[in-house]
């Protein structure tokens, strides 16, 4: 990882979709959100749910000094140009503490889905030759299979991986080779009553074991169809999600970092569906931030 790069994102963010919400109901708390995150000594705020540039420029303008990034917008949903004129329209205080990170999507969620790989290609070439191209350097790739990794270590800063184990968190480091970023995503429970934080886990998981792209990786990884029957197994589940207490989490990042992870993006997750602010606050406290 570049000392830029390090300066920029930190060791440890938050990966969150309400965020990126642009629903008026939740725009002044997720703004008090934000700059609470900034506060607290997050590196970045990753935006879920396949938000556009847009999505981003209520949380800079209510921060400092974290970064906010993408996580992960869609080819599928705006063409380069577009997303280049986006980039290119935010606050110049501001630009340089904005990611873009872009992904290919899945076939069940995207009409006329076809040649992800290549979408993937031709997209980064609009990017670079768009009339404000938007650097490999600012921008990242959800990146899960050998191809992909490849090509994140070739035309990005690197990578931003979602519901991957320690054991992939190593394998992408060893395709990125050095210098690169990797950021995965890393999905948190704090509950000391498992059998709820499963039920959490499980309902959280369900939309991703209806994707091939997910369970084409985890099957990468030795599991299985039982691994995946019934919402998951236990073992699918422990080994997705950092599940129990602070002191848990803070040994899952640090097996992520030592796999090699510049950057993990803490998805808080809460079996109420609620912002999970009291959760950042309590990992904030726990787990190293620098």
């Amino acid at each position: 990882m570049t000392q830029e790069a390090e300066q920029g994102i930190g060791r440890v963010g938050v990966w969150n979709s309400r965020l990126s919400s642009d629903d008026r109901e939740f725009q002044d708390e997720n703004r008090e959100a934000a700059a609470e995150l900034d506060e607290l000594g997050y590196g970045a705020i990753w935006l879920g749910g396949s938000p556009g540039v847009a999505r981003a420029v209520p949380l800079l303008a209510a921060t400092r000094r974290i970064s906010v990034a993408t996580g992960i917008l869609s080819i599928w949903n705006q063409t380069a140009d577009e997303v280049a004129q986006d980039v290119a329209g935010l606050d110049p205080d501001q630009a340089g503490r904005f990611v873009l990170g872009l992904g290919v999507s899945h076939a069940p969620m995207t009409e006329g889905y076809a040649r992800p790989y290549a979408k993937m290609v031709e997209f980064l070439d609009g990017l670079d030759s768009a009339a404000a191209p938007v650097p490999p350097a600012r921008r990242v790739l959800a990146a899960l299979g050998p191809r992909m990794l490849t090509l994140a270590a070739d035309r990005s800063a690197g990578a931003h991986p979602y519901l991957v184990t320690v054991e992939h968190v190593a394998q992408s480091r060893a395709a990125l080779g050095p210098g690169k970023l990797l950021a995965p995503e890393l999905g948190v429970i704090l509950d000391p009553d498992r059998a709820r934080a499963h039920a959490t886990a499980r309902a959280a998981l369900a939309v991703y074991l209806r994707l091939p792209n997910y369970v084409n990786n985890w099957r990468r990884l030795g599991f299985t169809d039982e691994d995946f029957a019934d919402g998951g197994s236990t073992r699918l589940l422990d080994a997705l999600f950092a599940i129990g207490d602070t002191t848990t989490v803070r040994t899952r990042v640090a097996a992520f970092h030592e796999a090699g992870a510049d950057h993990v993006a803490l998805q808080a997750l809460r079996h109420d569906g609620a912002l999970p602010r009291e959760e950042w606050r309590e990992l904030a406290a726990a787990v190293p931030l620098s």
